[in-house]
């Protein structure tokens, strides 16, 4: 008898979830509306195309900006830890720490923002 109650009880589970899968695959089907690209006029591509090459411009220019910045940090961070491991009171090791974040953030001020990706007309 226990046995026909979990045989009962499995092959329920298994129909409820079949049927939950079921509704989930009809639920997660794609309901939005296919665009379809237009074509650009050729003005509209000069300027996208311009506006990429600005984009890849900027983005070259601050890869290397930051590229230049890495090694005037790292050189800051070992005048640091230098300065922090021949400190001996708390005021000196402050200073030290105020000097790195002082030359990080002369290094970081040369770097510009994130060029924004130019969004096709």
């Amino acid at each position: 008898m226990i046995m026909l109650k979990r045989t009962i009880a499995v092959v329920t589970t298994a129909g409820l979830f079949a049927l939950a899968g079921v509704t989930g695959a009809q639920a997660a089907e794609s309901t939005t509306p296919v665009v379809k690209k237009v074509a650009l006029t050729p003005e509209q591509k000069a300027a996208f195309e311009a506006a990429k090459a600005a984009h890849k411009a900027a983005h070259v220019a601050r890869q290397s900006a930051v590229a230049s910045a890495k090694p005037a940090i790292a050189s800051a961070r070992a005048t640091f830890q230098a300065a922090r491991s021949g400190a001996t009171t708390p005021e000196a090791k402050k200073a030290a720490r105020d000097a790195f974040k002082a030359a990080v953030a002369t290094a970081r001020a040369g770097i510009p923002a994130k060029p924004v990706k130019p969004a096709r007309p």
